[in-house]
């Protein structure tokens, strides 16, 4: 197992937090170590080499409905689909299908079928199930097989139970079924390796919003003994047929904007943006301003407590100002130069005049899955906030503000606005245009046709004008090519408001996709916040005295956090799975005993408000501290929202390259 460079910091700085966290999940590594076993034992999980389909058009093999498990508890589910470039197999034609062998002197693109990586997409920003495909399309596979990768869209369970087709048998959903299913699949690719034409050590997993949460748990928490029982139970292959051990590491992980630990998903949300908003659920007199603030302050002390160090290995560390803010210290500091260099980067690659249209994100993006179409994806505003306000009740149902038209509650002006999701326009002289919808984007109640505004900005005076408003909180010198921005507040104010309300995962009603990951079966949505209950039952005097404050919040989540699921795993446990930096940080009991991919991308779009940027941060920063860790590419997106975010390019095409360059 690998350990961190900076081990004896992070474990020195929290000796106190691990004697807690030891108490609270298993540490215990699953590194595989051969040992007796039954080699017949997942014999049915042996890919048939008669049974390949072939589309002629597209030069493409491809099987699906493959059984990943020996005991699923959602065939649709726990099953996959494996898509082959043709010239990595010499077909025989036997009835309908074709019998393969893997023609070993082929090569598409860079890869031969000895070093073809596998690709497997994540495909829900909201956790949704994610079932294996039931027909064959080739669209949209080209990007990934001309360029010599296997692709393999795995079903997975999503964030909620369900009941089995035509069966009024439940099956469990939620945390950590989602990992558990898809290090199933990653078991049972490397279990037919030596019937697949790719190195199957070379495995990529790839998802954005909560399904880049997921591919984060996936890249971090390789071979981590928390998922060991949940593995058993749904028959994951353990060993191969002659008796070796498997490992579910896999070789990299990218994600756009991912969604992830959630133990400090709220507290984190009120640093980065929730105490510097004063409206809604955080006005003045309302008892979740006063959360607002303490969750910020918690979030300030748990910092000290990760062990994070920059690049010249100095500790990241918060530290109180005047009124008590933890708005002070290295980390601040890396998070505003974090920043700064995003934008930095916009205005070296940008040319002007510059048109900015605003992206939104469709789920599902990735393809695979011809059941999947245009008619049946989801616009996901309610990720971005277009449709939230900042009640104090968390996110909301995508399908109750369907038209999409619901204004940001942070914008100061309308040129703030514009720069945070393009309510405002200019002209082409840079001139200020009029606000003609939220979010850049309206929908016509006759048509229902979504209309997206684009902005242009003749150079980049009009465009930092834009930004600056009545306020000039950022300023450019195109000769030394430097951003300053004068303090994260006035950041956050003018491009990323919040636009969740307090509590903004583990909300007050239990009403977010969240809180149905951590449900447990029949209770279907929980809390699961362990610094909010226990701010809860520690102010509760203090709270009742301010307005909205009801007495039954604090046994709502003391009662919740408490609860285990089918498998007497108690709730921080599946808390600690749904986390990268369990593996990665000495705060956590997980901290050095898992296997960790060698190659990392994030992409985070800067000014989406679905999370707090120091998620994002806390993992790119613990990951390039760890042994083993090649290589981390983290882009924060200067401009862009909650979507697939790059700097340039496709997102796709742009992962299929960065692939392509691990493997050489």
């Amino acid at each position: 197992m690998d350990m961190s460079r900076r081990g004896f910091l992070a474990l020195a700085g929290a000796a106190s937090a691990m004697g807690l966290a030891a108490c609270r999940g298993n540490g215990k590594s699953d590194k595989p170590e051969d040992v007796k076993v039954n080699l017949n034992e997942y014999k049915k999980l042996a890919i048939d080499d008669s049974a390949w389909n072939y589309d002629e058009t597209n030069d493409c093999y491809y099987q699906l409905g493959l059984p990943y498990c020996t005991d699923p508890a959602a065939g649709s589910y726990e099953s996959l689909a494996i898509y082959v470039p043709g010239a990595y197999f010499k077909g025989e034609k036997s009835g309908d299908t074709y019998r393969c062998k893997i023609a070993s002197d082929a090569r598409v693109g860079s890869f031969t079928p000895k070093t073809a990586p596998v690709v497997m997409p994540i495909n829900s920003a909201r956790l949704s199930a994610q079932s294996c495909p039931t027909a064959y399309s080739y669209e949209g596979l080209g990007t990934y097989l001309k360029k010599g990768l296997v692709y393999v869209y795995a079903g997975f369970r999503g964030r909620s139970g369900g009941y089995v087709s035509d069966s009024s048998e439940q099956y469990s959903g939620g945390a950590p079924w989602p990992v558990v299913d898809l290090k199933a699949a990653v078991r049972y690719l490397r279990y037919n390796a030596e019937s697949l034409p790719c190195n199957a050590k070379r495995l990529f997993v790839f998802g954005y919003g909560a399904g880049g949460g997921v591919s984060a748990c996936l890249g971090a928490l390789g071979d981590c003994g928390i998922f060991t029982p949940y593995l058993s139970k749904i028959g994951a292959a353990m060993h191969d047929a002659d008796g070796k051990s498997i490992s579910d590491r896999v070789f990299g992980s990218a994600s756009w904007c991912p969604i992830t630990s959630y133990d400090t998903a709220d507290s984190g949300y009120e640093w980065m943006m929730g105490q510097f908003a004063d409206d809604g659920a955080r006005a003045d007199g309302q008892w979740t301003k006063a959360l607002s603030d303490d969750l910020a302050t918690a979030y300030g002390k748990l910092v000290n407590e990760l062990g994070l160090t920059g690049a010249d290995d100095k500790a990241l560390k918060l530290e109180p100002v005047q009124d008590g803010s933890y708005l002070s210290g290295t980390y601040y500091d890396y998070m505003l130069q974090t920043i700064e260099g995003s934008a930095e980067k916009f205005f070296s690659t940008t040319s002007f005049p510059y048109t900015y249209t605003p992206g939104r994100l469709v789920d599902p993006a990735f393809p695979g899955d011809p059941n999947i179409n245009s008619d049946s994806a989801v616009e996901i505003d309610v990720m971005t906030g277009a449709v939230e306000d900042a009640s104090g009740a968390g996110e909301k149902d995508a399908a109750s503000a369907a038209d999409g038209t619901a204004a940001a509650s942070g914008a100061s002006s309308q040129a703030d606005s514009a720069a945070a999701g393009g309510n405002a326009g200019t002209t082409a002289d840079g001139s200020a245009a009029a606000k003609s919808g939220d979010a850049g984007a309206g929908t016509s109640a006759a048509s229902g046709v979504t209309v997206v505004q684009s902005t242009v900005y003749n150079d980049a005076e009009s465009y930092v004008s834009a930004l600056n408003g009545d306020d000039r909180w950022i300023t450019y010198s195109p000769s030394a090519g430097g951003v300053t921005i004068t303090s994260m507040w006035d950041f956050v104010k003018h491009c990323r408001p919040a636009q969740k309300g307090v509590c903004a995962f583990d909300a007050l009603d239990r009403s977010t996709t969240s809180n149905q990951l951590f449900g447990v079966d029949d209770e279907s949505s929980l809390h699961f916040d362990e610094t909010v209950a226990t701010l809860l039952g520690d102010n509760a005097d203090k709270y009742s005295d301010l307005k909205g404050w009801k007495d039954d919040l604090v046994s709502d989540w003391a009662q919740d956090i408490v609860k285990l699921d089918s498998l007497k795993t108690d709730m921080q446990s599946r808390v600690n799975a749904m986390n990268p930096l369990y593996a990665l940080s000495g705060h956590y009991a997980g901290f050095g005993s898992c296997e960790v991919a060698p190659h990392w991308r994030i992409n985070t779009g800067l000014f989406q408000s679905a999370t707090a940027l120091c998620a994002d941060v806390n993992l790119a920063v613990a990951l390039g501290a760890y042994d083993g860790v090649k290589d981390v590419a983290f882009t924060p997106v200067w401009g862009r929202g909650f979507e697939l975010a790059e700097t340039s390019g496709d997102a796709q095409e742009n992962f299929v390259s960065w692939v392509t360059d691990c493997c050489k």
